[in-house]
């Protein structure tokens, strides 16, 4: 007992250290997350150091106190194309409630529809801003657009249901959800791009996690840097009239395999309403709605 106590002593009189060292850090200098892995039923970093952020790996006061110092304004880019209009209200009011709550937040919302675009009361410091794009009668164009679009936006501009607290702890130089479906599953059977003739091809024989197409972020550049990348491939394949697996979400996956993300997110911060919950998950933090994709897609 004696050398627990003294064990931490010594870590408390560490992170002392460092908070008083953060009163020195700039934002420009990067971000820093504490996890502490007191889990044993979960797998809370990857094999290249990064942490895997489930719900009882880090302390949230602690995160939100180092994170706000730094005095950050998080771009958030949403998707409401065609009849996805209908989820905006819920998606901003739940945010508005649980997602970096108390930080600086910029909404920035693509949509073809932009008088359709709900009035939201927004807290103070959080703003939305209307792009409108164009519609499409194909879902997997709009999906595969995306990156275009992100990219788009950074260049000119920035140089779904929320149920839980979503807040620093998720921030990270670069950052991918772990898919819902797929984080018990081996990688035979991730549903990668499989073919040689893709941009988006991953071997059987390689793979970390299957990552969510839904969510991703990090720093501005690194953001514009993937996004970048995954167009070109994008625009490779349909010049060579091929369309990837999962479009935008196939080609991320080949990126974050040769390009590692600093930090994972898991289920919890992308779960799907049709999945029956998992004594893994302990807090659903952001879920996709069920939807009636024959009813609200172009096509199906």
């Amino acid at each position: 007992m004696k050398k627990v106590l003294h064990t931490l002593k010594k870590v408390l009189h560490t992170l002392k250290k460092v908070l008083h060292s953060l009163k020195k850090v700039s934002p420009a200098s990067g971000f820093i997350l504490f996890c502490f892995f007191s889990r044993t039923d979960v797998v809370a970093v990857t094999p290249w150091l990064a942490p895997i952020v489930w719900e009882g790996t880090f302390d949230p006061d602690l995160v939100d106190t180092i994170y706000k110092s730094m005095n950050i304004t998080i771009a958030t880019t949403v998707f409401a194309v065609g009849k996805y209009v209908r989820f905006l209200r819920d998606f901003l009011e739940t945010a508005e409630k649980h997602f970096m709550v108390d930080f600086n937040v910029r909404y920035y919302v693509f949509t073809d529809r932009p008088d359709d675009v709900p009035s939201v009361n927004l807290s103070q410091g959080r703003h939305l801003s209307v792009i409108q794009v164009p519609g499409s009668n194909r879902w997997q164009e709009i999906s595969a657009r995306r990156m275009e679009i992100i990219q788009t936006a950074i260049e000119r501009q920035i140089s779904r249901e929320f149920r839980a607290r979503w807040g620093a702890e998720s921030l990270g130089r670069l950052v991918a959800v772990i898919h819902p479906w797929f984080y018990q599953a081996t990688r035979d059977h991730f549903t990668y791009e499989r073919r040689p003739a893709s941009t988006a091809y991953i071997p059987m024989d390689e793979g970390d996690y299957y990552y969510a197409g839904a969510l991703f972020g990090g720093f501005v550049e690194d953001v514009y840097t993937l996004t970048k990348v995954c167009r070109n491939q994008l625009e490779e394949d349909a010049r060579n009239s091929i369309e990837a697996a999962w479009q935008e979400e196939s080609h991320l996956n080949r990126y974050l395999l040769y390009n590692k993300p600093s930090k994972l997110l898991s289920p919890e911060y992308q779960w799907d309403d049709k999945k029956t919950n998992t004594k893994e998950v302990k807090v659903i933090r952001f879920s996709s709605v069920v939807k009636n994709y024959a009813e609200i897609r172009p096509n199906v």
